[in-house]
């Protein structure tokens, strides 16, 4: 019994190992490999295609729109007779300046549209003189990804809207003090505005009117969209989802990957309120309608000259303008950093329908927020990241210290009937059964459970899976140095024992095949070595299967964990560190012998051969 027992003891032991590293390492991997080819079968479609204009729909109308029925329409975008560089394309409207202390860009005039966006505060690198982050970039540049606000009236009615070809006139810069207003005269009696205001973050206030000097009253239907053409880079990561997303009613987060539009029609909803857009690593654009008004809402994909475009959009109920009557249709468009604090406010202040489900939380929600609101105040205490998470280990510590303190105390307990289980296995050495029964007596007598050793791992597995999301999706911890060669929190360990840390000038990263496997930094080893110590600390298992196991799990850990994210390593060497001692603690107070270092030295012994 107890042979089978430690038996799949062992092979569970080994298929977590061997899922763990598939889940973090293989199947990301895999991803971006398939991505990549995705990426380069598009380019090839592109370059055949004859050069010259591919228009989008027509303004007011959706492709396969019955009469009578409106829809959003599907941005399309003119092929250029060449690949044009993003500056060129800006180049090519007219434009009116965006200038805020965390936002540049511009709006175009051609279109009105949105698609000009550096954001400020962040970098490419952690090198403060790289450039900045791009997030939205004109039809025509490399990457296209914008927002677009506008009016549609009913298939065949003829009504006049502004389309992408409309040019609007302005005047001005659209700063977080002075809105902006965009103005344009349809010749047929209607005359649109657009003002545009911003916040000292993230988010515009969009507020379109449509003024009626025509005879009849005229019904038109306000929308929103966000557009990206082409399939982004991704981290390529299973718990992080990059793609579109929303919030949109009883029909609640909605998360659709790029692969997944590629392969399934467009995705509708009816809501009331809501969000919608197309979300990064660390970056998003969505549009919110008017939380009180209910919206048509839809995911959907098409191609234009090769390349596919995505497109998350919402349409709102209609709005009749009498004859010398304005009517307005108001709306929101965030575009920028998905900073926690900022994001959670505007949650609050304008009510939007869980808003803060825009940063990958997780399934485990209730861990990881709570855990990095934690970390991120006393990141504000003590002014560094990495600190602030070798504090918060010591927290969980003290916290889970009652469950770990009875865990350790009988694992000390065990260790002192060692030798009596030792004389027990020797007795009944044939017999399986009387064996596991005379064992079952022994610890029933000393109050021992045999499994409460596991207790320590599996409290820390949770919190592991929480730090390491944390650690993975917010922007908090991007680029977050903590001391010494660790500049990222958020990225792996950049040294490498086969390189002597930097000392040889060679980048083991480059030999094929096995070049990832080389990136082995001095934090996962620190890891690792905490991690073989604190297994020292405890007898040997007894059997051999198990032993090898736990021998040669310190090793493959420390492999694994050098992908992952230096805070994630610190705080599992630090944790080790903690545990050691926290155990060795109590293993005094039990009265149990500390045989550290007699373990230690042991491991380096040559093995005598057994004899006969």
């Amino acid at each position: 019994m107890t042979d089978n027992r430690n038996m799949f003891i062992a092979i569970g032991l080994s298929l977590a190992i061997l899922i763990g590293w598939q889940f973090f390492f293989g199947i990301p991997q895999a991803e971006r490999q398939r991505q990549a080819a995705e990426q380069q079968r598009i380019a090839q479609q592109a370059q055949q295609q004859t050069p010259g204009a591919t228009p989008g729909a027509t303004p007011g109308t959706t492709p396969g729109a019955t009469p009578g029925s409106a829809g959003v329409p599907q941005a399309g975008s003119p092929v250029p007779a060449r690949p044009l560089t993003r500056e060129e394309a800006l180049a090519l409207t007219p434009r009116t300046a965006i200038e805020t202390p965390r936002l540049k860009g511009s709006i175009a005039l051609k279109g009105g549209r949105v698609d000009d966006l550096l954001l400020t505060e962040y970098h490419e690198t952690v090198d403060p003189k790289s450039p900045n982050i791009v997030l939205l970039s004109p039809s025509g540049a490399p990457n296209p990804f914008y927002a677009e606000f506008g009016w549609t009236a009913a298939a065949g009615t003829g009504v006049k809207v502004p389309g992408p070809d409309t040019v609007w006139t302005t005047s001005g810069t659209l700063t977080e003090k002075t809105p902006l207003t965009l103005s344009w005269d349809n010749g047929a009696g209607l005359i649109f505005h657009r003002t545009y205001t911003i916040d000292d973050h993230y988010m515009f206030a969009v507020k379109d009117e449509v003024e009626n000097k025509t005879g009849a009253a005229v019904t038109l239907y306000p929308y929103a969209l966000v557009s990206r053409h082409g399939i982004p880079h991704v981290a390529g990561f299973y718990i992080l989802h990059e793609g579109l997303i929303g919030v949109l009613g009883e029909s609640g987060l909605q998360e659709i990957t790029y692969a997944k539009m590629d392969k399934e029609k467009p995705h509708t909803f009816s809501a009331t309120g809501g969000w919608l857009g197309i979300t990064d690593k660390y970056w998003a654009a969505t549009v919110i309608p008017d939380q009180s008004v209910k919206v048509d809402a839809k995911f959907s994909t098409s191609t234009f000259a090769g390349t596919q475009t995505f497109q998350a959009d919402y349409l709102a109920a209609p709005l009749t303008v009498e004859p010398g009557g304005t009517v307005a249709a108001k709306g929101q468009l965030f575009a920028g950093a998905k900073v926690v604090q900022v994001v959670d406010g505007y949650k609050t202040r304008y009510g939007i329908d869980r808003f803060d489900l825009l940063i990958d939380w997780g399934w485990f929600y209730f861990i990881t927020k709570p855990l990095f609101l934690a970390i991120d105040w006393l990141y504000r205490l003590v002014g560094n990241f990495g600190v602030a998470i070798l504090i918060i280990t010591v927290a969980l510590k003290g916290l889970f210290f009652p469950l770990a303190n009875k865990s350790y105390a009988s694992m000390a307990k065990m260790k002192a009937v060692q030798p009596e289980v030792t004389t027990i296995r020797e007795r009944y050495a044939d017999d399986k059964v009387k064996q596991q029964q005379a064992l079952m007596e022994l610890y029933k007598k000393e109050k021992i459970n045999p499994v409460a050793g596991c207790l320590p791992i599996l409290i820390q597995i949770p919190v592991f899976f929480a730090l390491y999301k944390v650690l993975f999706v917010t922007i908090e911890m991007r680029h977050a140095p903590f001391f010494g060669w660790i500049r990222d929190l958020s990225a792996p360990d950049p040294t490498t024992i086969f390189n002597l840390f930097g000392l040889i000038p060679w980048d083991p990263s480059s030999v094929p095949v096995i070049g990832g496997y080389l990136m082995l930094g001095a934090w996962p080893i620190i890891m690792g070595i905490t991690m073989w110590v604190q297994m020292k600390l405890n007898p040997a298992p007894p059997d051999p299967t198990q032993q090898m196991i736990f021998n040669w799990m310190p090793i493959i850990f420390t492999f694994m964990l050098a992908h992952f994210a230096a805070g994630l390593v610190i705080y599992w060497a630090w944790n080790n560190t903690l545990s050691v001692s926290q155990q060795a603690m109590i293993m005094k107070r039990n009265g149990v012998k500390i045989e550290l270092w007699d373990n230690i030295k042991s491991a380096f012994k040559k093995k005598q051969p057994a004899k006969g």
